[in-house]
C-alpha cells in the first residue's frame, strides 16, 4: 500500500512559529511532527511514502533526505488546497492509498484500523469541532461533512486521514479533499467512518502544548549527559549527549532535554517539558508544561509555564510566563485561549517582564519591565 503525506501548507494560525518553518516541521518533543506520521506508517509496514511539499519546501526535503528510507517528494508550487496537493502526487499512485496531513499526530493503531478499508476516513470527537470538518454519521458511514461550521451539529470531526481508491483522482474538482468526499456521498458512494484511537492536531500555537504532553507520555528514559550527584531526577527523563545538569536541580518527568544543554544549578524542570539542543537554563529558574526549541536561553530566577519558546530566543532574568485566560485575534478571528506565552524565533525579552496569554512575534525585542496580557505582538516589533 502507498501513503501520501500532505506537508505543503504553512499553518497560518500557528504563526509566528510557521513564519520560518512549515507546520509539519515544528519540533514537538524534540522531533518534527511529520516524523511521527512517517513512523506510524512504517510500523504498519507501509514504506511506499510520497510527501507533497510546498511552503518552505527545502526544510522538509532536507529532513526527509536524512531518513533511512527513500521517500518520494512532490512539489505543489502554489498552495491551492488539499485536493490540488493530492493531485500533484497522482502520477506516483498505482492503487489504493492513504492520505495523511503531515502536521498532525496519529498513532500506529489508528492507521492499522483504516489501511485495509478503501473509501474510509478516520474520525474523532473534538471539544472544538468548528475548527474542523464536522461529520454526521449513520450506520458507520459518513452522511455529511460541513467544513468549519459556526454552529457545529456534532462533536465528531474528520481527522483529514483517508483511505482511498485510485479512481478518487477522477472526482477531484474542488480545492479541498472534503469537497470531493461530499461529492462521493451525494452520488451514493459509501464512505466508512473509522474511529481514531489517538489523534492530535495543533490548530493554534498553544495546542502544541497538548501534543507535546501526549508525545512525552510514552517517552523512554535515557541519560547520555552528565548530572551532578546533588541532582534529583524522577520519572521518565531523557537527557541528550553533552548536556550538563547542575547541582540541586530537580527534574520530574516526563521531560526530554536535548544535546549540549546547560541547566542549573538550583533549577526545577517540571513534567511535560521538552527542551531542545544547545539551550541554557540559568540558576533558580522553574519551567513546566513548556516546549523550548533549539539555541535558546532563559535567565535566572525565571518562571516559565505553559509556554512555547521558538529558536534562538533570549529571555533575561526574572522573566515570568504563566497561564491566564483571555481573547486573542488570530488571522482575523477572535478566539478564547489560556496559556503562558508563545514566543517566535529570535525574541529578546528584558528583565522583570511578565507574560500572560500573549503571542510574541519573531525578532521582537522587549525592553520594558511590565506585563503583557492577551497581546499579539507583530514580528520585528520593539516594545519599550
Amino acid at each position: 500500500m502507498q501513503a501520501v503525506i500532505l506537508a505543503a501548507g504553512e499553518g497560518k494560525r500557528v504563526r509566528p512559529l510557521t513564519r520560518s518553518r512549515p507546520k509539519a516541521m515544528i519540533p514537538v518533543a524534540n522531533r518534527p511532527i511529520i516524523e511521527y506520521v512517517i513512523e506510524a506508517l512504517l510500523k504498519n509496514g507501509i514504506r511506499d511514502i510520497i510527501v507533497v511539499v510546498g511552503y518552505r519546501k527545502e526544510q522538509v526535503t532536507r529532513f526527509l533526505n536524512q531518513l533511512d528510507i527513500p521517500i518520494d517528494v512532490v512539489v505543489q508550487t502554489k498552495q491551492l488546497g488539499t485536493a490540488h496537493a493530492l493531485l500533484c502526487a497522482e502520477s506516483k499512485i498505482s492503487g489504493d492509498f492513504l492520505v495523511l496531513p503531515g502536521d498532525n499526530y496519529i498513532d500506529p493503531q489508528s492507521i492499522a484500523k483504516i489501511k485495509d478499508t478503501p473509501n474510509a476516513m478516520l474520525v474523532k470527537e473534538h471539544p472544538n469541532p468548528s475548527n474542523f470538518g464536522v461529520v454526521t454519521l449513520e450506520d458507520g458511514c459518513v452522511t455529511h461533512i460541513i467544513e468549519k461550521p459556526e454552529h457545529a451539529p456534532s462533536f465528531m470531526v474528520s481527522t483529514g486521514i483517508y483511505s482511498l481508491k485510485k479512481d478518487f483522482f477522477t472526482k477531484i474538482h474542488g480545492n479541498d479533499i472534503t469537497d470531493v468526499i461530499s461529492l462521493m456521498i451525494n452520488e451514493g458512494e459509501r464512505v466508512r467512518a473509522i474511529p481514531a484511537d489517538d489523534w492530535q492536531d495543533a490548530i493554534f500555537a498553544w495546542d502544541l502544548l497538548k501534543m507535546n504532553r501526549r508525545l512525552l507520555s510514552t517517552l523512554p528514559p535515557a541519560r547520555e549527559g552528565t548530572a551532578s550527584r546533588q541532582t534529583i531526577i524522577q520519572g521518565a527523563v531523557k537527557i541528550g549527549k553533552g548536556t550538563s545538569i547542575g547541582p540541586n536541580t530537580i527534574i520530574t518527568g516526563p521531560v526530554f532535554i536535548g544535546n549540549d544543554c546547560t541547566i542549573g544549578p538550583n533549577c526545577c524542570i517540571l513534567p511535560n517539558t521538552s527542551i531542545g539542543s544547545r539551550v541554557t537554563i540559568e540558576p533558580f529558574t522553574s519551567i513546566g508544561n513548556t516546549l523550548i526549541m533549539d539555541d535558546s536561553m532563559i535567565g535566572s530566577h525565571s518562571l516559565i509555564m505553559d509556554t512555547v519558546l521558538g529558536e534562538r530566543c533570549t529571555l533575561a532574568d526574572h522573566t515570568s510566563a504563566s497561564p491566564a485566560s483571555g481573547l486573542l485575534e488570530i488571522e482575523g478571528c477572535v478566539t478564547r485561549s489560556e496559556f503562558g506565552a508563545i514566543f517566535g524565533d529570535s525574541v529578546k525579552g528584558g528583565s522583570f517582564s511578565l507574560y500572560h496569554n500573549s503571542i510574541i512575534g519573531n525578532n521582537v525585542t522587549i525592553e520594558e519591565q511590565g506585563c503583557l496580557k492577551s497581546r499579539n505582538i507583530p514580528d520585528g516589533s520593539l516594545v519599550m
